[in-house]
């Protein structure tokens, strides 16, 4: 028996089915059991207003024993890589923007479950996944450009940090000229990985409705220390990974932190995250702050933000959206 509800009453355990066609959607298939509230967000943000849900498979919307929280406390580390992920980077037939959707959506789940346990097993299971990420993002610039076009801005976490990692990699595509020369597939983890520091600050700072204050502030300038701490905790502390999680916070001028450092005192790596960092917070929503277009966080940070940055990684973050 199917039944339709509005959006906002979806629950995880339900069973929906999209009435759009496979194309014209962010998800691989047209009907699935909600595991994650990810998975919910796009629904809401993808702009339906109602959904029909399948009662004989999943849960009906009177159901209030399903928890509304995001992943549960453990996962098995083989869960955190979709096969819908796999499945699409592998499908040569696959149209690019849908291949983009599912990469994008995909990455949303891993990130979301990856910072609700960040434990050894599974950094190393995303680690695989971003890998595979990162040899899409360079190999195959029709979806590359697409995932460009999808990115969601809601500043959770999870999404900030795949945003960033999806614009960092990008950068770097087009700013070294010689990719053999790095190791791309620790910078993507590195990139990806750059705030699961904030794992570490209380919720109701990450979480804050509004501006924080100087001591609230004092606390969140800690991530990048606590990043450092887990991945060396998990035996993932590369040498990529350190400079991209130490330095993302970092400016040219010296007014980041947490060590205030210069000019060529901060790697490449770090620069290009710090960028990618900084242009997502502008084009993102927060309570305080709306967000920008494109062309308005690009014009600020060239007129007010410049000597955050060098212009030549500025340059190439540009042209990422000149195509």
């Amino acid at each position: 028996m199917q039944k339709t509800i509005p959006v906002r009453s979806l629950k995880l355990g339900m069973h929906v089915v999209l009435p759009l066609s496979w194309l014209k959607h962010p998800f691989l298939k047209n009907h699935f059991t909600i595991s994650t509230r990810t998975e919910i967000d796009r629904i809401i943000e993808f702009g339906f207003k109602d959904v029909v849900i399948d009662l004989d498979k999943g849960i009906g919307d009177e159901a209030s024993t399903v928890p509304e929280t995001s992943p549960p406390a453990t996962w098995a580390p083989e869960a955190l890589m979709t096969t819908e992920l796999r499945e699409a980077i592998n499908d040569r037939k696959l149209e690019p923007e849908k291949k983009a959707r599912v990469v994008y959506t995909s990455s949303l789940q891993i990130m979301e479950k990856l910072l609700e346990n960040p434990t050894a097993e599974n950094i190393t299971e995303v680690k695989k996944g971003i890998a595979e990420i990162v040899d899409l993002i360079i190999s195959d610039t029709e979806t590359s450009n697409s995932l460009l076009m999808i990115t969601s801005h809601d500043f959770y976490t999870y999404t900030h940090s795949v945003n960033v990692g999806v614009y960092s990699i990008m950068i770097a595509k087009a700013y070294f000229s010689n990719l053999d020369a790095h190791d791309m597939h620790e910078l993507g983890a590195g990139f990806f990985l750059h705030d699961i520091g904030k794992v570490r600050i209380s919720p109701a700072i990450i979480n804050k409705n509004g501006k924080l204050d100087a001591e609230e502030m004092a606390v969140m300038k800690t991530h990048p220390v606590h990043g450092y701490d887990i991945l060396s905790e998990t035996e993932h502390l590369t040498e990529e990974c350190r400079v991209i999680v130490m330095q993302h916070h970092e400016r040219s001028n010296g007014s980041g932190y947490p060590k205030s450092l210069r000019g060529e005192e901060i790697h490449s790596y770090g620069r290009i995250c710090s960028m990618a960092d900084v242009y997502d917070a502008l084009v993102s929503d927060r309570s305080y702050q709306q967000k920008r277009t494109t062309y308005e966080a690009l014009k600020l940070m060239k007129e007010t933000l410049i000597d955050h940055f060098t212009l030549d990684l500025f340059g190439k973050l540009v042209m990422l959206f000149e195509r």
